[in-house]
C-alpha cells in the first residue's frame, strides 16, 4: 500500500516524481532493469492520464512544422505494440489496444479543403492516407450523417483504453517491487551540481543517486529545476465526455473518428466495452479542472452533427484534465548536458497531447539515461537543455 510520510532515512537508486502513465512506465521499466525505485505521487497521476482518449495517432495528428515531433511519435507507435504485449504478459490484463485506424472526416467544403491541405502534408511526410468520398466514409461507418462531405482513412493509427492501461502499469509496478509514496515532490535536492534526492510536501526527504521528474503539468511547482525549464511547462485544460451504449444497442463505431465541423475539431473514440469517448477542448485556463456547460454542449453538438446516433447514447461521465504543454508542443525528455543542469537529474514531462502514445518510448529513453546508455536519436530535439539554457536552479 502507498505509504504517506517516507522520511530522510529512506533511500533508493532512483526516485520518480509523478505517477501518471509516463512516471509509472518509467518506474516499471527501471525496476525491471534492476534498479531500486520509489515513485512519489499524491493521487496516482490523474491530472491527464485518467481523462485521456488514448489515441495512438501520429498520422492523423501530424501538423505543419512538427516534423521532429512526428518522428518521435512514429517511433512511439512502433514501440507500443511490443510494450503493450509485455505489460499484458506481466499483469494478465488486456489493455484495449485497437488497430482499426482513424477516419478523419470533414463536415462541409471548407472543412474538406483544410483536411486536404493537411493530407497533402502528411503524405509528403511518408504517411499512408486514403481519400474517401462521403459514400465511402459511410460504408466504413454506417452511422455517419449523409451530410459528411468526405474524409481520409489513416489506417496506421491505433488507440488504447487509457484507464485500463494506467491500471495495468500500476499493477506492473507493484509486481516489479516499486515502492510508492503517496506524497508530492516539492524540490529536487541538489548538492555539488548533482541530484541527491527529493523533498516531500510532508517535510520528509528521500535520498537517491538519480531523480526523474515526470510531474506533467505540475512541473513548475518542483523547486531545484532550472528556472526557464520550470516555466516552460504549463497546464492546458481539456474537457471530454464518456458515453455508453444502452443495453441491447449495437456498437455505433468501429474506429476512431476525427471530425472537423465548421472549423471546430471533435473526436470520437470507441472502446471494446461499448464506451465512446468524445473530446476534447483545448483551453488556456491554468490549473482549472471544472467541467463547463458550454464545453459539454459544443462537444455533443459537433459529435451529433457527424454521428447523429450519438444522441441515443448515455452520458456516463463528464471530466476535465490538464495536459502538460510546452512552447514548441514537444516533450522534455532526458538528462542535461554539461553546464545546463544538475547531474543525475532527468526530465520526462511536457508530452501535451501524446502522453499515452509516448509513454513506452519515454520509459525506454529515461531508463537508457539511468543506466548510462544513449537514447534513440529521435529524442535529440527534445532534451531539457533547449529550455534550461545553462541557468541556475529555481
Amino acid at each position: 500500500m502507498p505509504a504517506k510520510g517516507v522520511h530522510v532515512a529512506v533511500t533508493a537508486d532512483v526516485v520518480v516524481a509523478g505517477g501518471g502513465v509516463i512516471g509509472a512506465a518509467i518506474a516499471w521499466r527501471a525496476a525491471a532493469a534492476g534498479l531500486d525505485v520509489i515513485l512519489v505521487d499524491p493521487e496516482r497521476g490523474d491530472a491527464a492520464s485518467l481523462v485521456a482518449a488514448g489515441m495512438l495517432a501520429p498520422a492523423s495528428e501530424a501538423l505543419f512544422g512538427e516534423g521532429a515531433l512526428l518522428r518521435v511519435n512514429l517511433l512511439a507507435l512502433e514501440r507500443f505494440g511490443s510494450f503493450a504485449a509485455e505489460l499484458e504478459d506481466a499483469t494478465g490484463h488486456r489493455i484495449g489496444v485497437r488497430r482499426e485506424g482513424t477516419l478523419a472526416i470533414a463536415y462541409d467544403p471548407g472543412d474538406y479543403a483544410v483536411l486536404m491541405r493537411l493530407t497533402a502534408f502528411r503524405r509528403s511526410a511518408g504517411l499512408g492516407a486514403e481519400e474517401l468520398d462521403s459514400r465511402a466514409c459511410r460504408k466504413l461507418e454506417s452511422f455517419l450523417t449523409p451530410d459528411v462531405h468526405g474524409g481520409v482513412l489513416f489506417a496506421g493509427d491505433w488507440s488504447v483504453d487509457n484507464r485500463r492501461y494506467a491500471a495495468a502499469l500500476r499493477e506492473a509496478m507493484a509486481g516489479a517491487k516499486v515502492r510508492i509514496a503517496a506524497d508530492r515532490v516539492t524540490e529536487v535536492l541538489i548538492r555539488d551540481g548533482q541530484a541527491r534526492g527529493v523533498r516531500l510536501a510532508d517535510g520528509g526527504d528521500i535520498g537517491s543517486a538519480q531523480v526523474v521528474v515526470a510531474t506533467g503539468c505540475w512541473t513548475s511547482a518542483v523547486s531545484g529545476l532550472p528556472a526557464r525549464l520550470r516555466s516552460a511547462v504549463r497546464p492546458v485544460k481539456g474537457q471530454l465526455l464518456r458515453l455508453r451504449h444502452p443495453d441491447g444497442m449495437p456498437p455505433v463505431l468501429t474506429r476512431t473518428i476525427r471530425a472537423t465541423v465548421r472549423g471546430a475539431d471533435v473526436y470520437l473514440v470507441p472502446r471494446a466495452d461499448g464506451e465512446v469517448i468524445v473530446g476534447a477542448t483545448q483551453e488556456e485556463r491554468g490549473p482549472d479542472r471544472t467541467v463547463t456547460a458550454g464545453a459539454v454542449h459544443d462537444l455533443l453538438h459537433d459529435a451529433m452533427s457527424v454521428l447523429p446516433v450519438t444522441s441515443e447514447l448515455i452520458l456516463a461521465e463528464t471530466c476535465a484534465g490538464l495536459r502538460p504543454g510546452t512552447p514548441d508542443n514537444g516533450p522534455i525528455v532526458g538528462g542535461f548536458g554539461a553546464g545546463n543542469g544538475p547531474g543525475g537529474l532527468l526530465l520526462a514531462t511536457g508530452h501535451y497531447r501524446n502522453g499515452i502514445l509516448m509513454s513506452p518510448v519515454t520509459a525506454d529513453a529515461i531508463v537508457a539515461g539511468l543506466t548510462g546508455q544513449p537514447p534513440a536519436a529521435e529524442w535529440e530535439p527534445f532534451t531539457p537543455g533547449r529550455f534550461a539554457g545553462g541557468e541556475g536552479s529555481g
